[in-house]
């Protein structure tokens, strides 16, 4: 915010400035170079012939003579500037510069008002979210304070600029031609903007989830409608553009409150099948992780080359997966070992066969 604030006074006092310029009638910036009364006289004579003139001839009206005296009005000022900077200055100071101070105080009062009641409404319009849709995600929450917090500050800067006497419909048109400019030269920017609304939209996962998403996987930190921010097991923290994740495959690991083991294990070709099925039936059931319903299960799946496999198959909490599974392959190993039944090899068997010459 430091670092706003030189900008946002300069850009006042160059308002103010063309503000005062435009203010200044022509007359008395001709007397002030030449130092004559009767030329102040004689101009303003001048110029409210000519506007009669103007308007009876042309038809064109007040709005046309305006825009012509303050085209006027800001080319003598600058004259008498470039002449006697001093003194323009000092003439200036004293006889419009207790308004324009007034009006660039008032203009800094209502921009720190207006911050105090956006982020005040940010506030209040979170907690009202937060209680009447809990289940809405953490993104659409922030979004919709940032959102309001926004719209009430540039509300408020209208105000303060409107103030100043500054006209605010050139400098609206300004912005939708800058933001026109700006969009063809940020398309990756805005593609990712769009992501976002999309994952706000559609919500395939949370702050909080554990997801795997373009690639990559940790559970996600934080969320913006630009980037998505990932903290890996190993404490890294990745920050992933939104349009390569919506564009990706998304794996939400923590979506769902229960998951089940998949362990696969192979036994020798010379071992008993049902044996061993019973032992690694009974070390799955002896992990109080493991949920009686649905009932664990141990299947054989296939017969490879080297092994007969089998499939331990049993569901837990989602949170207790990573450490039952690391304690069933310890379980199986140390228990086939005391039965006697082996963990096979990949393996192959050559025959070779003599050729007589």
């Amino acid at each position: 915010m430091h670092r706003t604030w030189p900008r946002i006074l300069r850009n006042v006092l160059l308002a103010c400035l063309g503000t005062l310029l435009l203010s200044l009638p022509a007359g008395a910036s001709q007397g002030g170079g030449s130092g004559g009364e009767p030329g102040v006289a004689t101009s303003t004579e001048q110029g409210s012939a000519g506007a009669a003139e103007g308007a009876g001839s042309t038809g064109t009206g007040p709005d046309s003579n305006a825009i012509e005296r303050a085209k006027d009005n800001l080319e003598m000022g600058f004259k008498d500037l470039l002449a006697d900077p001093g003194g323009t200055m000092k003439r200036w100071a004293l006889e419009d510069g207790p308004a324009i101070l007034g009006r660039i105080l008032l203009f800094l009062f209502l921009l720190m008002i207006s911050g105090m009641v956006a982020r005040f409404a940010g506030r209040v319009v979170r907690g009202a979210v937060d209680r009447s849709a809990k289940n809405a995600s953490e993104l659409l929450k922030s979004f919709i304070q940032t959102s309001v917090s926004k719209v009430v500050f540039f509300i408020g800067l209208v105000l303060a600029l409107q103030n100043l006497g500054i006209d605010i419909a050139p400098l609206l048109a300004g912005i939708g031609v800058l933001g026109f400019v700006v969009g063809f030269a940020l398309q990756d920017t805005l593609g990712n903007f769009a992501a976002g609304i999309m994952l706000l939209m559609y919500r395939p996962f949370d702050v909080g989830d554990f997801v795997e998403v373009s690639g990559r996987e940790g559970t996600v930190e934080a969320m913006t409608l630009v980037s998505t921010t990932l903290l890996t097991l190993d404490n890294q923290r990745l920050t992933i553009p939104n349009g390569k994740i919506w564009g990706d495959v998304i794996r939400n690991v923590t979506a769902n409150p229960q998951r089940r083991i998949n362990e696969a294990v192979g036994i020798g070709y010379g071992d008993d099948v049902d044996r061993a099925t019973a032992v690694a039936l009974e070390e799955l059931n002896g992990i109080d992780a493991v949920h009686a319903e649905p009932a664990a299960q141990v299947l054989l799946t296939s017969l490879g080359d080297s092994s007969v496999n089998l499939s331990l198959r049993a569901w837990v909490d989602t949170g207790d997966y990573f450490a039952t599974c690391c304690e069933l392959r310890r379980r199986i190993k140390m228990r086939f070992d005391a039965e006697g039944i082996s963990i096979p090899f990949p393996q192959r068997d050559v025959h070779l066969f003599r050729q007589e010459a």
